[in-house]
């Protein structure tokens, strides 16, 4: 193992542990180590000893809703609602009543963050009204989050006033090149978030092998100017018939890396990172959030009318408690 490389490492996680920001190239050569190596592993370790310290062992689960299953003129490449791919053959979209029911299952199993997630053009005012409902409708210690399309600082107080206390909103990986999207509108619509109540919740997604150390560290740094508090890393799921659909998904390794650097770098200030999909591997790197979903997911061909994949509640809190967390519904408040 090189001595300078665990040097840098134990010099980052004291700087985290401190709320010290890290430079570029720190960032960049954190995520230069080779998967596997005996350096990831100590950097591994050192992110999950500061995750244990920032969190105090505790973990959530997060629970998405995708609302409507519908073909999007925005054909991004990775995604199976584009409709440019010809996946979406039928659509759907939840009722306010369906969506109510599955927010209760959510908040019966212990979920923290309920994400609404939306094609892009879904309307903001029908969402207002769902959370004004579902605020009067379901009780329990939980917060909602929107993943929605861009919007400005009016809509973004908007959102907050209806009774969300958090958007989903990122600049992803290849904006521009693999989406429609002109990453200085994606910008904008971070400033709003940043300059409203509303908490930021960004990963470094889509996450994929074509992607380099620099457009990752860029996108983190990125994300940290615009007042994130939930980072993380989500992989790119090869969905066939997209564009990058026979591009291969990201080791477990590679992703638990990501993890790491971002738990490492984004310190006290980003008290949470989450891993999706879910891997042993991310969570013992540093993740304490982990997700479960259902509906319309970008990541397949088709509705999940069942949690995506399997992957249920329980199976989330066996995942972390094994890794050594205590998953809670409502944050510690001294943290």
């Amino acid at each position: 193992m090189k001595r300078e490389i665990t040097d840098l490492i134990d010099r980052v996680k004291a700087d985290c542990l401190v709320g010290k920001p890290q430079k570029r190239d720190t960032i960049i050569a954190l995520l230069d180590l080779e998967p596997g190596s005996q350096e990831y592993a100590y950097l591994c370790r050192a992110a999950r000893e500061a995750a244990m310290v920032i969190t105090g062992k505790e973990a959530y689960l997060w629970g998405a809703i995708g609302v409507d299953f519908a073909p999007c003129s925005m054909n991004c490449t990775f995604c199976s609602l584009g409709e440019a791919w010809g996946i979406v053959n039928h659509e759907v979209s939840y009722s306010e009543e369906e969506i109510i029911q599955q927010i209760r299952q959510y908040v019966s199993c212990g979920v923290r963050f309920i994400v609404l997630r939306t094609t892009e053009f879904y309307s903001v005012d029908t969402l207002c009204q769902f959370i004004k409902d579902i605020r009067a409708q379901v009780a329990g210690e939980y917060e909602l989050v929107l993943n929605i399309g861009e919007f400005d600082v009016q809509t973004a107080n908007k959102i907050y006033e209806s009774g969300v206390s958090g958007i989903y909103h990122a600049l992803r990986l290849g904006e521009g090149r693999d989406t429609a999207f002109d990453p200085a509108q994606r910008n904008d619509t971070l400033n709003s978030v940043h300059r409203s109540p509303l908490k930021l919740i960004h990963l470094l997604e889509p996450v994929g092998m074509e992607h380099t150390s620099e457009e990752i560290a860029d996108v983190f740094l990125n994300s940290l100017q615009h007042g994130v508090v939930i980072s993380g890393a989500m992989a790119r799921i090869p969905v066939k018939g997209t564009p990058l659909g026979e591009k291969p998904q990201v080791s477990d390794q590679r992703l638990a890396q990501i993890v790491a650097v971002t738990r490492l770098c984004g310190g006290k200030s980003v008290p949470d990172i989450c891993v999706h999909p879910p891997s042993k591997e991310a969570v013992m790197a540093g993740a304490n959030v982990v997700v479960v979903e259902r509906g319309a997911v970008p990541r397949d061909g088709s509705v999940a009318e069942e949690l995506w994949n399997g992957f249920d509640c329980q199976k989330a809190k066996d995942l972390l408690t094994e890794c050594g967390y205590e998953v809670v519904q409502k944050r510690d408040q001294e943290r």
